[in-house]
């Protein structure tokens, strides 16, 4: 077990941090005696403040964000008034979400200056291969006595849970800090147009609720920490519709992309009040028929992919075109691309503001949501195999083939290390801000844990 290097790094405004390179330990430059006396006299509390925030954020987005603690341990090595500013709860709520895309914190933190040095340390165990490694049993001993030709279709994490979906329609929820199965998630049950119409299409994971999809439609709600069975919220009408191809959402949206009918590409649902808002779209229009292959045959590989991402935009994609869209008025197209070279579905993936395609030449290319901008490219070997899946968090992204993980700056484009364990092939591949999660063909799920100690 690889363990995450130690650190004792302070961001709270204190002297003498110790030195680092954007992204171990914290230190500034020191600033000289007059511009201290400067500082005393003339910047009152509230601009230093915003100017703190400012200085972190253009950091982040200039050479990356761990590049942001440290550029704010120079401002608060200024003088007493300007290191004051360190102990401004509301400023480091606002960089934690900023910078780090945290909106809440996490059980075991009492501020959000202990949660922004969180998310800066697991995010500098990424960059320096630091994880715990386990594995989950996917299907329990007492699931059912008939388990033969169950596979994972999806997986989803949350802060504290981890959902697979599986090719009965089921969802597997485990317990992520002990490792331990806590339920397994049943839909409601109804005639089947073809042997994998119920097979799990996609999982919206939150701490207190399960939202799960089906190829033929189907979407049920399941609360984790109660005994009711799972809701079926949404009916599926495979024959209007098609099949629903993946499912993914947000806290304020779901979204679902579909195959099999012309002009019905993308539904989208108001996730409070679970109304269905918007019908249309034709980017899976060529792939009509593979989605209905889809319900009646085990195809290897992905048809189309949605992803939602943090500034509430949707990313779909098929294996030749991406589309862009905004989920508050889904009409209006952000941006759209048609490919020279096809794309490997499996690894297009979204997070914050960016997402990322790769070509079955293996050129991997981070783009900006909003503009298409390109941010990095990479070239990963072996992209051409079917088998090849991908994702990404808000720093770095991860690519297995041949049973092998291999990690990249999506800030630079440079290739960090592969990780250690063997998995065989995948069927699934998940990552979020602490940890990584495949599940293999085998039905073990492995689990690559990241988080600060």
């Amino acid at each position: 077990m690889s363990t995450s290097p130690s650190s004792s790094e302070e961001v709270g405004g204190r002297d003498g941090g110790r030195g680092g390179d954007g992204g171990g330990e914290l230190e500034g430059p020191s600033i000289s005696r007059s511009r201290r006396r400067f500082g005393n006299r003339v910047w009152p509390a509230p601009f230093l403040e915003a100017l703190a925030a400012q200085v972190s954020i253009d950091a982040s987005r200039s050479t990356g964000r761990l590049s942001a603690a440290p550029a704010l341990c120079s401002l608060f090595q200024v003088c007493s008034t300007w290191r004051a500013v360190s102990r401004s709860d509301l400023l480091w709520q606002n960089l934690t979400r900023r910078i780090w895309n945290r909106e809440q914190l996490l059980l075991t933190h009492n501020t959000w200056a202990e949660e922004f040095i969180y998310w800066h340390r697991t995010a500098n165990n990424f960059r320096l291969h630091g994880y715990a490694y386990a594995t989950l049993q996917l299907l329990p001993a007492d699931y059912n006595n008939n388990n033969e030709g169950i596979s994972c279709t999806r997986l989803a994490l949350s802060d504290h849970y981890l959902a697979a979906g599986l090719s009965n329609g089921s969802v597997c929820l485990f317990h992520v800090p002990n490792r331990l199965h806590v339920s397994t998630f049943h839909p409601h049950h109804r005639d089947r147009l073809g042997r994998f119409s119920s097979s799990v299409s996609g999982i919206i994971l939150s701490d207190t609720q399960v939202v799960f999809a089906s190829l033929d439609g189907d979407i049920h709600v399941a609360m984790i920490n109660y005994p009711n069975p799972p809701r079926r919220a949404h009916p599926g009408e495979v024959v209007n519709d098609g099949a629903l191809v993946d499912f993914t959402g947000c806290n304020r949206w779901w979204v679902g992309l579909y195959a099999g009918v012309p002009g019905r590409a993308f539904h989208v649902w108001n996730s409070e009040t679970e109304e269905l808002v918007f019908v249309g779209g034709s980017l899976t229009d060529p792939e009509a028929v593979m989605g209905w292959h889809l319900l009646t045959d085990q195809l290897t590989e992905f048809v189309g992919r949605i992803r939602v991402t943090s500034h509430e935009a949707a990313v779909g994609c098929t294996n030749l075109r991406v589309v862009v869209f905004d989920l508050r008025n889904p009409d209006i197209i952000l941006g759209e691309e048609v490919f020279q070279r096809e794309i490997v579905v499996g690894c297009v993936d979204a997070s914050g503001q960016s997402f990322m395609v790769v070509d079955n030449r293996g050129s991997a290319s981070v783009r900006l949501v909003g503009t298409l901008e390109e941010v990095c490219r990479f070239t990963m070997r072996g992209a051409s195999q079917r088998d090849v899946l991908g994702c990404m968090n808000g720093g770095y992204a991860m690519l297995c083939t041949a049973g092998v993980i291999r990690v990249w700056n999506i800030e630079n484009g440079e290739y960090l290390y592969s990780l250690r364990e063997r998995i065989g092939d995948a069927n699934a591949l998940v990552a979020d801000e602490r940890h990584v999660a495949a599940c293999s063909r085998d039905t073990t799920i492995h689990l690559w844990d990241f988080g600060a100690q």
